[in-house]
């Protein structure tokens, strides 16, 4: 349900809360710094939480201030995620430092095909 009628309208209303991504960033900046997470990443992941929140605002369940702030929290819980991290879905939960360069893979190394397809 979308409670504005017109795109342009929305998109106003999300310009105006702008300003909850950086107070959710700098709320948990700690965690993102713990979870090696990018801070332009979750940026982005946050301003198009932000745009659903908007968009999906229900006003019989409260003001869309806590709304959003309550999309935007949960949203910065799952960027944490393996599946997110890595792009692998079912990526274990601990998973880090998987990722190889593929200059750093030599033909002369034995097994660097296996490597590749791990």
């Amino acid at each position: 349900m979308c409670i504005y009628e017109a795109i342009d309208l929305r998109n106003a209303v999300v310009e105006e809360h702008m300003w909850c991504i950086d107070a959710v960033i700098r709320a948990n900046y700690a965690l993102m710094e713990a979870a090696h997470l990018d801070y332009d990443d979750v940026y982005q992941w946050l301003a198009l939480r932000l745009i659903h929140a908007v968009a999906k605002f229900d006003p019989a369940k409260g003001s869309l201030r806590q709304h959003i702030f309550a999309q935007l929290q949960y949203e910065l819980l799952s960027c944490k995620r393996s599946a997110r991290q890595y792009g692998l879905t079912e990526a274990p939960w601990d998973l880090r430092n998987a990722v190889i360069s593929l200059e750093g893979l030599s033909e002369s190394h034995c097994g660097w095909e296996t490597r590749l397809v791990a």
